[in-house]
């Protein structure tokens, strides 16, 4: 592994079906929590393993997280409100703070998937890059020794997948 490594996640599919609730409330539907399980295995059987996780406080990233943690050794959480829905601005004040040598990323779009765009010397040639669906995980290696050193466009994609290249959903 590199210096330091950057997993960036968007939440797994939500539902829509209660509008009762607020966008920060909404759970996950049944495809989104096999998602998470199938997201989980694959981040275990590559040895993407985070050692801090940076998170929206929605409950659906919230629950994405919940889906993914039991495949992967434990890793320190922090739930930050100012994650939810936040621009590519926001998400690299947050890296910037971030202590772990490997930090994953839960959050949502537009922003996790302009964020991914920005910090990628190159975009991987997976269709779905850009417009980085529900579950969509990119995995990025810098070569500094800290966050704060990081500078756009300087990310490795070592791997980016999507729920549905995987079996078992």
């Amino acid at each position: 592994m590199s210096a330091l490594r950057l997993i960036l996640m968007r939440h797994a599919k939500s539902a829509w079906g209660n509008p009762s609730l607020s966008d920060h409330d909404r759970a996950l539907n049944d495809r989104g929590r096999r998602s998470c399980d199938v997201i989980g295995k694959w981040l275990a059987q590559n040895e993407y393993t985070p050692d801090q996780v940076l998170c929206s406080s929605a409950l659906r990233t919230k629950e994405t997280w919940d889906g993914i943690a039991p495949h992967l050794p434990e890793a320190a959480v922090d739930y930050d409100r100012a994650l939810y829905l936040a621009e590519p601005e926001t998400l690299r004040a947050a890296l910037d703070r971030a202590t772990g040598r490997c930090v994953m990323v839960i959050a949502h779009n537009p922003g996790i998937a302009a964020f991914a765009a920005r910090m990628a010397m190159a975009a991987p040639a997976h269709p779905r890059f850009e417009n980085y669906p529900t579950g969509a995980t990119a995995v990025l290696d810098f070569e500094v020794q800290d966050w704060g050193a990081v500078t756009p466009s300087s990310g490795t994609v070592v791997d980016f997948v999507v729920p549905r290249d995987l079996p078992g959903l």
